[in-house]
């Protein structure tokens, strides 16, 4: 089959060209910038702020994969209505309209707005996004699902949780450096969902065979419950060093998150709730359709990683 990825360069992107063409099978990879891939596969420039895909690649295509758009930085919201939103509706038309089979975007649990009293959260749980990029993604997502109601073109809504690899980025990078530079045990509270890249991937490549019709919803998480204290330990674990000692009250985590968030020019309570709010998702739905099970979680990629290094304490 023929695949057109966009964001192919990304963090996501970049695995799921990976493991589709060793699978066999031909991608058209698209990015921002044009960069080649790991392996030295070309992708095609394109920016969707500004530029719309040239139809002549949807040409043949079976199924679209468009993880492109603006995601966790401070860009305007005009942007990201423009990347997010419009772009996602003007790709999915051109995409209708060339006979492609399946339509992937990947959105996200903020999608579904702020978790409010917490709990775990299934596909129909939603209230109003408070944030321009879960806004885009639920603006997204809902003309999807209005533009696919004759059902001509199959489409997939996936809201992966915080996905995760051996390599840390974003809050899971700046916890482990914290780690490593003797931040202390954190205590036991909250909780939030996460799913391993390699994952969502599997999962991404097994959707076209599914012969799916409609507009599919599905939230994409590992089942596990992730508290800061079992990030922290796997991270350190990772990191070859002893479990930390947990010395330092809630109390003190709360305003030094606090302090770091002034420092930072963020609302106050935005690190705190990172740390030790609650924002937990359930996968049901996806595995009740799908058959899916993930197979990996935190501690295993991390040990992985560790014994393919040969860096694993005996």
């Amino acid at each position: 089959m023929k695949y057109l990825v966009t964001g192919a360069s990304g963090f996501i992107g970049t695995e799921l060209c990976s493991q589709l063409r060793a699978s066999g099978e031909e991608v058209v990879a698209v990015s921002r910038s044009g960069a080649a891939l790991p392996d030295g596969s070309p992708t095609l420039a394109l920016d969707f702020a500004s530029d719309q895909l040239d139809d002549a690649l949807l040409a043949g295509v079976d199924t679209v994969f468009h993880l492109a758009g603006i995601a966790h930085t401070r860009a305007a919201a005009t942007d990201y209505e423009r990347v997010n939103f419009q772009a996602t509706v003007n790709l999915a038309a051109a995409a209708r309209s060339a006979g492609v089979r399946c339509f992937v975007f990947l959105s996200s649990t903020k999608a579904m707005g702020p978790p409010g009293t917490g709990g775990v959260r299934s596909e129909a749980d939603f209230a109003l996004s408070d944030d321009p990029y879960g806004l885009s993604k639920w603006q997204a997502e809902s003309a999807l699902r209005e533009a696919e109601q004759d059902g001509t073109m199959a489409t997939v809504i996936l809201r992966p949780a915080l996905v995760y690899d051996h390599h840390a980025k974003g809050n899971l990078a700046m916890l482990a450096k914290a780690a490593r530079n003797g931040l202390p045990r954190p205590p036991v509270a909250g909780a939030r969902s996460m799913i391993a890249r390699s994952d969502l991937v599997q999962l991404m490549c097994s959707l076209p065979a599914l012969e799916l019709a409609g507009v599919n919803t599905w939230i994409v998480t590992d089942g596990q419950h992730y508290t800061a204290r079992r990030v922290y330990d796997a991270l350190r674990s990772a990191d070859k060093s002893s479990p930390g000692n947990a010395w330092l009250p809630q109390w003190c985590w709360r305003t030094a998150a606090a302090v770091y968030d002034l420092a930072r020019g963020e609302s106050i309570g935005t690190t705190s709730a990172k740390l030790f709010g609650e924002e937990l998702y359930s996968n049901a739905a996806l595995i009740k359709a799908t058959g899916w099970q993930p197979t990996l979680t935190l501690e295993s990629v991390l040990q992985k990683q560790l014994v393919s290094a040969g860096e694993l304490k005996q």
